[in-house]
C-alpha cells in the first residue's frame, strides 16, 4: 500500500510560507524556488502546490501545469546562466532517491565539463541563492 502524503514536508512548509525560499516563479498551481543544498548553480525545484508525495500518486491534472513550468524554468536557467544544457531530474520513493515527499522537478543548468556536485547536504549561502534567483527571474521576464 503506498504511503500517506505528509503535509508536514519541507516543501509543504515552504508552499505556505512557513520556511522562506528564494521563489524565481509562481502561479495558481506551481512555484518555483532555488534548491538550497544545489547539485551545480541555478539549480531550481519546481513544485505543484497540490500534494502528493511523487508522480506515481499525483492527480494527472496536477501534471500538465506543473511540466509546462518545467520547460518555462528550464528555458529561462538556460538563458540565465549561459548553460550548455539543462538536466531535469524527479525521484519516486526512496529507492530512487527521492528524499522529500512532495512531488518535485529539479531543473539543473549544465556546462560542458562540469559534473553534477553531490547532493552533500551543503546548504549554499544565501546571498549567492538570491542572486542566482534574481538572473533566473531577470531571465523570465526577459
Amino acid at each position: 500500500m503506498a504511503e500517506a502524503y505528509d503535509p508536514g514536508n519541507i516543501f509543504a512548509k515552504i508552499l505556505r510560507g512557513e520556511i522562506p525560499s528564494h521563489r524565481v516563479y509562481e502561479d495558481d498551481a506551481v512555484v518555483a524556488f532555488m534548491d538550497v543544498m544545489p547539485q551545480g548553480m541555478g539549480h531550481t525545484l519546481v513544485v505543484p502546490k497540490a500534494p502528493s508525495r511523487n508522480m506515481l500518486d499525483a492527480d494527472p491534472a496536477t501534471l500538465g501545469p506543473l511540466f509546462a513550468i518545467v520547460q518555462k524554468i528550464a528555458v529561462a536557467v538556460k538563458k540565465a546562466f549561459d548553460a550548455d544544457g539543462v538536466t531535469i531530474m524527479q525521484f519516486n520513493e526512496p529507492a530512487s532517491g527521492q528524499t522529500v515527499y512532495h512531488l518535485h522537478v529539479h531543473v539543473v543548468p549544465r556546462f560542458e565539463g562540469v559534473p553534477l556536485k553531490p547532493h552533500s547536504g551543503q546548504m549554499e549561502k544565501p546571498e549567492v541563492l538570491a542572486e542566482n534567483a534574481g538572473k533566473i527571474r531577470e531571465a523570465l521576464a526577459g
